[in-house]
């Protein structure tokens, strides 16, 4: 169906198309599925469309660019004004050296990642995946898993990393951390 929000911050209002799966579970009814999108002609003029699959395929587009071993191929992956928080260098890396310079050291590795989890949100001319991925380091064959976050824009007519930013699971550290007692969404 299509339902209109009322912003309570401004008045403003804003029309959807949604979707509702329900079951009963437990005695009483609940969502099992919600979809939400905004209507087609409320996408503002100028925006450049994406999907949810095309924002995660955009992670295989970087993965690539580390399979080529170059931190030139790797750093055109990045816009303009980007920032890099990476896994393996205390220095954020916040210009186009820098962020090409920090794939020297790492390419050595000869890294290839796979998303073990991924949480996609998109909005104007941005998108953004964040979760869980592993990378095989092919120089050893040692595995490393991390959290990340990519923001990815719009610019210069292609999708570009802005922000990406990297860390080892604190497990690895601190030890099995205990889980949450809601039921995560994968489940």
């Amino acid at each position: 169906g299509i339902y209109e929000f009322t912003m309570g911050v401004d008045g403003s209002k804003v029309k959807g198309r949604y979707t509702f799966v329900y079951v009963f579970e437990d005695g009483q009814w609940k969502i099992s599925q919600h979809h939400s999108s905004v209507m087609p002609e409320g996408i503002p003029k100028g925006a450049e469309p994406i999907t949810e699959d095309q924002v995660k395929n955009l992670f295989y587009l970087w993965n690539d660019a580390l399979a080529t071993l170059d931190p030139k191929a790797v750093a055109n992956r990045y816009a303009n004004n980007a920032v890099l928080l990476p896994t393996v260098s205390d220095v954020p890396r916040t210009d186009p050296d820098l962020i090409e310079d920090y794939f020297v050291g790492f390419l050595q590795k000869k890294p290839q990642g796979e998303i073990l989890e991924s949480n996609v949100m998109i909005g104007h001319n941005w998108a953004q995946d964040a979760g869980i991925y592993e990378f095989t380091m092919g120089a050893d064959g040692s595995k490393v898993k991390g959290r990340y976050s990519f923001v990815y824009v719009f610019e210069d007519g292609e999708w570009k990393i802005a922000h990406h930013h990297s860390s080892v699971m604190p497990e690895a550290f601190l030890g099995e951390a205990p889980k949450p007692k809601v039921k995560a969404a994968s489940e």
